[in-house]
């Protein structure tokens, strides 16, 4: 099979070849090792750089016109002519493609696809609209929210006809269920089924002295990261001897910093910036005891693959896809959002109950491991192969 896929993703060159930001090209270039030929369609950035995340020699790379985010209109539109052409003169070397959306640029590439008679299968990794509501950059730009809804629209008529994959259960349901099979639902798991920790390692972690959290996710205003400061200072108040690492980056660091400091829990909040996925970060995972996330919105969080692989019980928000990750409550602790109370005191639960971190690490690592890269690689390329046949 030979397999286009266009994912809005920016790629940047350098003299050691391309590279993206977005750790979503893990699983992509994973697919890559069981079809024929992938070719991977995405926006070039017209300066050189290194972003965390290479693609493989053996993926073809093709670049489209360059915008700068989905909120640059002028640019987006401008360019949609020439990426038209350049998707249409690839479509007679493709037996199909994938193409992830909503979105305008993938919008018009579906009605190419579909007119030169090339199988289409959809992708959906996130709620559209409230993915647009969360970025306007004024109120200038409320007209955007209906138009991503529009947009969400046609791609739910679209799922109908073409098959469809998407992240996460809330996102099934929404594009139809998966009754007739038509919709496949997925997680985006990085970890390799070797990666998985024993639980035979993980339940003899000490926990008697000083606990790390650990927390992976943007610091940006869905994410919530305002509140892990105020998460801190209930458990040190209670006396516990925990300490955070918050991982990523973004708009709010420095008001994570500086609520920190006014808190007076500066010295047990680390903030190192964003951690590629790899080395450095599985080995956060494994030096932690215990997993935060306190999102406001989510849709399939990949990072609650990661945490139950390492062996971490989980304690995070109620929100989204959150639950379905997590069992629904079976997998790690549920909480209600934006609630530094109740957050902490799941942490201390955590702390003060062997036998039920024990049990949540015993069934997120089951769990991680049933739903693998390759597990879901496996069912993914069924999916595809069924569907691409008829």
């Amino acid at each position: 099979m030979r397999l286009g896929i266009y994912a809005d993703l920016v790629y940047r060159a350098d003299d050691g070849g391309l590279s993206t930001d977005r750790a979503f090209i893990l699983f992509i270039t994973a697919l890559a090792e069981r079809i024929d030929e992938l070719v991977v369609f995405g926006r070039l950035d017209p300066k050189s750089g290194r972003a965390p995340y290479a693609l493989p020699g053996r993926i073809r790379f093709v670049a489209l016109p360059h915008y700068a985010r989905v909120t640059s209109i002028g640019a987006l539109l401008g360019g949609i002519a020439g990426a038209r052409r350049t998707f249409a003169a690839e479509l007679e070397q493709l037996d199909a493609v994938w193409v992830f959306g909503p979105h305008p640029v993938a919008l018009e590439f579906v009605r190419l696809a579909r007119a030169r008679r090339v199988p289409v299968v959809l992708g959906i990794r996130q709620d559209f609209p409230a993915y647009i509501a969360r970025r306007l950059p004024s109120r200038r730009w409320l007209w955007a929210i209906p138009a991503a809804h529009a947009l969400d629209h046609v791609f739910r008529l679209l799922a109908r006809r073409l098959p469809t994959v998407v992240v996460g259960e809330a996102l099934g349901r929404k594009y139809g269920g998966t009754r007739d099979g038509r919709v496949h639902v997925v997680g985006i798991s990085l970890v390799r089924r070797s990666a998985v920790a024993t639980v035979e390692d993980v339940v003899r972690k000490d926990w008697s002295g000083e606990l790390q959290l650990l927390s992976v996710g943007r610091l940006d205003n869905e994410k919530n990261p305002l509140l892990l400061p105020e998460i801190l200072a209930r458990l040190r108040d209670a006396r516990a001897p925990w300490r955070l690492v918050a991982v990523g980056e973004g708009t709010l660091a420095p008001a994570v910093a500086a609520r920190a400091a006014e808190l007076g829990v500066v010295d047990d909040l680390a903030l190192p910036g964003y951690v590629p996925h790899g080395d450095a970060l599985l080995d956060l995972y494994q030096r932690s005891h215990a997993f935060l996330h306190v999102s406001l919105t989510e849709g399939l969080p990949q990072v609650l693959f990661e945490a139950q692989a390492a062996g971490l019980p989980v304690v995070a928000t109620d929100v989204g896809g959150v639950a379905a990750a997590l069992g629904h409550g079976e997998r790690g602790l549920l909480v209600a959002p934006a609630n530094a109370s109740a957050a902490a005191k799941a942490c201390e639960r955590l702390r003060r109950d062997p036998e039920l971190r024990n049990r949540l690490i015993r069934r997120g690592i089951e769990f991680a491991r049933r739903e693998s890269i390759e597990s879901q690689l496996d069912r993914l390329v069924g999916f595809l192969e069924v569907h691409l046949r008829t």
